[in-house]
């Protein structure tokens, strides 16, 4: 039943029958269900019973702490919104309170329409977690990558991390080649953290200029810039209480790099032509997939970034380090897609298996979602053949392309430009060994991905 439709549960700790006869009357007044404990034993037994959405629990239960308590029912029900009560209110131990998880502190005596305030502020939080709920199953079912099951120990290694990340504010880089997944991870961490209802926020730095990517990090006044006809805030301004993610970070100009060090420092930072300085509490996640230690030793990247964003280094492997999941992904984004169509989901041929272990995915879980689509596309048939993949995939599970052979330039071009990409560590570095520049081998490989040539 939604949260909406039903009587708000709350149970009552204080030690002291009065109050808690005082609030179960205020408390039914409200339309709310209540429940009583006089001892932390009891308030934990009362869950087991069922679950609550609210508890007001008072700061001290004749011997026992509710500040002790508070941890002991945030672990028995991770969704309790608890309101700590008390008659010896201080600032120190609000502050403690809020650090155990409390939702919100209130001092005796309260008034009933304290009372009220709290639980129409614990529905309103009850519904949004709701909301989220019913967004993440949207998502998986919107985004099929965006799942954390692996059998490979290289993801389960990466995933390991990232959830006792999760547990910290601390800033975390996310390392890996092109369409490894580095966003989804991303998206996983923030709602595995205590950030979770708050904002996920995404810029993908190679995007934009120096000044507009400046723009869109911090926001801008009117008049700062041709064509800045109003103030606009910043994402950091909207990832308030969230995540910040800066996708291909080492895309980032050394001046706008200094500018985030500054923010990842102080937590303050000014929008383009204002002189007012402003401050934001964010947790920020990079990723990339460049030689970031390589760039810092050729004067590409500032040093003291690296370190202040490389507090937590996740390493996402490639898709050809992973082929125990290589399949089951395959066939998760054949399901997805004949869903999507409306069509029973084929079957991989043993052909096909053999050719999708054996091709090298240069483009990794993004090619591999792209060639899945395309083949539900291109194949009506009940069993996915090779033939429903590009020439570069399907050549894979082939007799091995060789000099001299009956294959034409482009072919042998493209057979040669995707080995290199596959074995090299990094773009640049498969530039390097190919001989050409950066940019050209990420035309190619774009053009590759699209099964253009």
């Amino acid at each position: 039943m939604d949260i909406r439709e039903r009587p708000m549960r709350v149970l009552v700790v204080d030690d002291e029958r009065n109050i808690r006869h005082t609030l179960r009357v205020c408390l039914e007044g409200f339309g709310c269900e209540v429940r009583e404990a006089a001892t932390p034993e009891a308030a934990l037994a009362a869950l087991a019973q069922g679950p609550a959405d609210l508890a007001f629990v008072d700061l001290r239960l004749g011997t026992a702490s509710g500040m002790e308590l508070l941890p002991r029912l945030l672990a028995e029900s991770p969704h309790l919104d608890v309101v700590l009560i008390t008659a010896y209110a201080t600032f120190d131990t609000a502050v403690e309170a809020m650090r155990r998880g409390a939702r919100d502190y209130l001092p005796k005596p309260f008034t009933p329409a304290q009372i009220r305030h709290a639980v129409e502020k614990a529905r309103r939080h009850q519904e949004l977690a709701s909301q989220l709920e019913n967004l993440e199953g949207q998502l998986s079912q919107a985004v099929p990558e965006a799942t954390l099951e692996t059998a490979s120990p290289a993801m389960h290694a990466a995933i390991g991390l990232l959830t006792r990340a999760a547990a910290s504010d601390a800033a975390v880089l996310l390392r890996g080649e092109s369409g490894t997944g580095k966003g989804v991870l991303a998206r996983a961490l923030h709602s595995m953290s205590a950030r979770r209802r708050r904002p996920f926020v995404t810029v993908n730095c190679p995007t934009l200029s120096e000044q507009l990517l400046a723009s869109e990090l911090f926001g801008h006044v009117r008049g700062a810039f041709t064509g800045a006809v109003k103030d606009q805030p910043g994402r950091v301004e909207a990832a308030e209480g969230g995540t910040l993610f800066l996708d291909e970070i080492a895309e980032m100009s050394p001046g706008l790099q200094a500018q985030l060090l500054r923010f990842l420092q102080e937590k303050q930072f000014e929008r383009l032509g204002e002189g007012r300085t402003r401050k934001a509490d964010v947790r920020v996640v990079a990723a990339t997939n460049r030689d970031l230690e390589k760039d810092v030793a050729e004067g590409r990247f500032r040093e003291d970034l690296l370190y202040r964003l490389n507090v937590i280094e996740v390493k996402l492997p490639s898709l050809r380090e992973r082929p125990e999941d290589l399949l089951s992904l395959a066939r998760r984004f054949v399901s997805f897609f004949a869903r999507a169509a409306q069509r029973p989901p084929p079957e991989l041929s043993p052909a096909t298996e053999k050719m999708l272990l054996a091709y090298g995915w240069p483009g990794n879980v993004r090619e591999l979602r792209n060639a899945m689509e395309r083949a539900l596309i291109v194949w009506p048939a009940e069993v996915l053949e090779p033939q429903a993949f590009p020439d570069r995939i399907a050549a894979a599970g082939s007799p091995v392309m060789t000099l001299g052979g009956p294959h034409t330039l482009e072919d042998i071009e493209r057979e040669h430009v995707l080995r290199v990409m596959a074995s090299a560590p990094t773009l640049d570095e498969a530039a390097r060994v190919l001989g050409i520049d950066a940019s050209t081998l990420w035309r190619k490989r774009k053009k590759y991905e699209s099964g253009e040539g």
